[in-house]
């Protein structure tokens, strides 16, 4: 029986723990005659996080000093013309490689066998880590001097503005522009908890009493949604969305006890329009409608300015009955005006 001549590339995810390998990647690492990887002998250089865990589990690596591509992709099919090799892929991805063995094997009139072996995929959300590793770098020295220098104050008009353009994306329905907007909102995130990892370093933060990262964010809002979702994660009997809702509520106002009225907790900065649906919504579901509707009547008896605002909380008032967003259908209707407006001629 013929001897297998076999190169195998051997790819894995750099957002996977290294030894985290699939079963047919360590099997093929076991019964490989040569397994390949890019090193220096120098133990203080830099090198593939693979290594450790495969030397580690008995395999023999050798290392290959940094060759030029096509001087690589020469020595990995001379080796493989005379048994099984396993490349181990560096996490460059080894620019021209790829190209570099076609052309060998092109010009073999008994080519080995060639096969990419994969070791690793990336699980869901992993491009996050991505998104956490570059913001690192734009805040670390020698990144980006904009953005070292900036602060929770100076971030927030910009998580005010790409929130909005979110909410106009979103409610346009175009997927690439409701990523890049969705994309724009997790980077304030990132800004900030990036800002807040520094909180120790005085030049980096206005008002932070104390330092936490991206984990501990993270860590916060897992810790909330299993605590708030009992009937997903423990033994809640809430199986309808309004059932759902009352519990969130009910759990919420226990876990912030200091909140003395319903009432509390609602921004101030809210844009107007936004912040009556949000405290009729409230006093409505609190059993005060009967008492918001008299309020808003004697609101109109007070002038002018207070006639106008009468209407407008009625309006509000109605759109929260109905379960409408008064917020989103006036954007709406403002797009439609614009859009049309377009059409008319100049003044």
């Amino acid at each position: 029986m013929d001897h297998p001549r076999r190169l195998s590339l051997l790819v894995t995810s750099p957002r996977v723990a290294p030894g985290l390998l699939s079963h047919q990647a360590w099997h093929a690492l076991g019964a490989a005659d040569r397994v390949w990887a890019r090193g220096s002998t120098d133990h203080s250089a830099p090198h593939h996080p693979l290594l450790d865990v495969v030397t580690d589990a008995g395999v023999d690596v050798q290392l290959v000093d940094e060759p030029e591509a096509t001087v690589l992709g020469r020595l990995l099919l001379g080796e493989a013309e005379s048994g099984t090799v396993i490349w181990i892929g560096s996490p460059d991805a080894d620019p021209g490689l790829s190209e570099a063995l076609a052309q060998g094997l092109t010009a073999m009139e008994d080519p080995p066998e060639l096969e990419m072996l994969i070791g690793s995929w990336d699980v869901p959300g992993s491009r996050l880590l991505d998104a956490v590793t570059v913001m690192d770098r734009l805040r670390s020295p020698g990144g980006c001097p904009w953005d070292a220098a900036q602060t929770h104050p100076s971030l927030t008009p910009y998580l005010v503005e790409e929130t909005y353009e979110l909410l106009e994306a979103l409610e346009d329905g175009e997927r690439d522009h409701v990523v890049e907007e969705l994309g724009d909102v997790l980077l304030q995130v990132l800004f900030h908890a990036r800002v807040a990892e520094e909180a120790d370093d005085d030049t980096s933060t206005e008002g932070a009493a104390e330092a936490f990262d991206i984990d501990d964010v993270a860590a916060a809002l897992v810790d909330k949604l299993v605590r708030r979702h009992p009937h997903v994660f423990a033994h809640g009997t809430a199986s309808t969305p309004g059932e759902v809702e009352s519990s969130w509520q009910e759990l919420k106002a226990a876990e912030k006890p200091e909140r003395e009225h319903l009432l509390d907790g609602i921004p101030a900065g809210m844009p107007e329009l936004a912040r009556a649906s949000k405290i009729a919504g409230r006093l409505v579901r609190a059993g005060h409608a009967s008492w918001l509707q008299d309020t808003v009547a004697q609101t109109a008896t007070t002038g002018v300015e207070g006639e106008h605002a009468a209407h407008l909380l009625a309006t509000v008032l109605e759109a929260e009955r109905r379960s409408v967003d008064p917020s989103a259908a006036l954007r709406s209707a403002l797009r439609t005006i614009e859009a049309r407006a377009r059409s008319l001629p100049p003044a």
